[in-house]
């Protein structure tokens, strides 16, 4: 429904452009915003540690194409009862506006020495296989909100090449950017990626949000 996504993308742009705390950066081409600082380092630290303790490897949508190699993290898969889940998430929700209801599992990613998430989307591709599920799952994601939870001694920078625009990780800096366009249809200039890291160890934690109410079932 591009009527409703242009919406929701308006909504939100026009309350971050008015939060003192966000950078907006993505030009006339996207709308993409930092607001750092946006979490305290010892909270950053106590979400670190929850994620090196539950790290399972990363998953991709499989639609029949190469996986090796893609994405190469770990992930811990925060519960919503997690106190600093419920805390992080209902921060990000009175920041871009948008109700909980529509967000997906808190998820924290950590990429070692080598590791990376090659440039990818966030967006559904409504023609491939996975979106049959996920139209009955909450349907097309809207927002993406991604938490840097320290810094990295070299290497590990989220990398958009078609806004000419690398950043960063910095203990609590969160990255919001809106996955569609201003006509509510997917946005090719959010491509992205999580470049290698060079050395150190590389710590976010992400949420997405559904244009509908997410739900486990589909």
């Amino acid at each position: 429904d591009p009527a409703r996504l242009a919406a929701v993308g308006e909504a939100v742009r026009a309350r971050l452009l008015a939060d003192p705390r966000a950078r907006p950066l993505g030009g006339h081409r996207a709308d993409l915003f930092i607001v750092p600082g946006f979490v305290a380092a010892q909270r950053c630290r106590a979400m670190i540690a929850a994620s090196d303790a539950a790290a399972t490897p990363s998953t991709l949508f499989n639609d029949g194409g190469p996986t090796t190699g893609i994405r190469t993290s770990s992930t811990h898969y925060f519960r919503a009862a997690d106190p600093l889940a419920a805390k992080l998430g209902a921060e990000i929700d009175a920041l871009l506006g948008l109700a909980r209801a529509h967000a997906e599992p808190m998820q924290g990613q950590r990429y070692r020495a080598g590791e990376q998430y090659r440039h990818h989307s966030d967006h559904f591709r409504t023609e491939r296989e996975h979106w049959q599920r996920e139209r009955l799952r909450g349907g097309q994601r809207t927002w993406t909100a991604m938490l840097y939870l320290g810094a990295v001694e070299r290497g590990g920078a989220t990398d958009f090449p078609r806004l000419g625009l690398s950043i960063d990780p910095e203990p609590g800096l969160l990255v919001a950017w809106n996955n569609m366009d201003r006509r509510g249809r997917p946005n090719p200039a959010l491509l992205h990626a999580g470049m290698p890291v060079a050395a150190g160890t590389k710590y976010v934690v992400t949420q997405w949000y559904r244009l509908g109410e997410w739900t486990q079932s589909g």
